[in-house]
């Protein structure tokens, strides 16, 4: 029986050891990383986040310092990962790994396309009025994100249609952050991270896993089993996460310090 991972308390969580400590420690440092609200800043709607030159090449950075150890864990399908980061990184895990990249390109979705498509298209008639109030539906092929975080006070009614939609479709419901997902599958991000640290070049190191939401908690708990840790960033609940930072800025500070040796 696995061992229950402690919550640690947002008010007594500690910024994360230095990258120069955790280079020289014998095994080779694993990160995992989640895209929004980590490696770019929430924007107001999810196609507002795009290319960033100095993000861009502090990933490059990365990759060449870690062996390119580097994947990125999160709600987005792949293809827009890419977009956003221009393809820089190879081991990419979609819509909470639903999607699946592996460092040598090799691709595995499993999902129920034709039940989310249904779900977008009853979803978009169910929440007309919240739609025309702000509210954004996402289609990602094998998920549907429905987001309220231009119309707040729709919450209750998004959640509630997401869980009406989630159980006549049989779909499996993630709420996030001013975000409510419909997928076609059951997996999250931790089964992901177990998964990447299966194969190369992952296979052997410590993950450190980096996120900002309540879908990341699969994760945090991943990274410890595996005997790394977690990174809450803005932490605002008990956490499976043993380290903090406060906001992008200082993770690509932090994350900066993997690649000081690198030009």
């Amino acid at each position: 029986m696995t061992a229950a991972i402690a919550q640690t308390d947002p008010r007594d969580i500690a910024p994360p050891p230095a990258p120069s400590a955790l280079t020289a420690a014998r095994d080779p440092v694993a990160l995992f990383l989640d895209l929004d609200g980590v490696l770019a800043p929430i924007e107001a709607r999810p196609d507002d986040v795009v290319p960033d030159p100095r993000r861009t090449r502090l990933l490059d950075r990365l990759v060449e310092a870690l062996d390119g150890r580097v994947a990125v864990l999160s709600g987005r399908s792949i293809s827009d990962v890419d977009r956003i980061l221009e393809r820089r990184i190879a081991a990419v895990a979609g819509v909470h790994g639903l999607e699946r990249r592996t460092a040598d390109g090799q691709i595995d979705s499993v999902g129920a396309e034709a039940d989310v498509a249904l779900a977008a298209e009853s979803l978009t008639d169910a929440l007309s009025n919240a739609i025309a109030a702000g509210v954004q539906l996402e289609n990602k092929g094998v998920g549907v994100a429905i987001h309220y975080r231009n119309a707040p006070d729709r919450g209750p009614e998004v959640r509630h249609a997401a869980t009406v939609e989630a159980r006549a479709r049989g779909l499996h419901l993630q709420p996030g952050h001013m975000v409510v997902e419909l997928k076609g599958g059951d997996t999250d991000k931790g089964r992901a991270l177990a998964a990447f640290l299966t194969e190369a070049p992952f296979a052997g190191a410590r993950p450190v896993m980096i996120g900002d939401d309540r879908t990341d908690e699969a994760a945090f708990r991943a990274a410890e089993a595996a005997g790394g840790f977690g990174i809450l960033v803005d932490p605002r609940w008990a956490s499976a996460a043993r380290y903090s930072l406060p906001d992008t800025a200082a993770v690509a500070a932090w994350l900066a310090g993997f690649a000081e040796g690198v030009r």
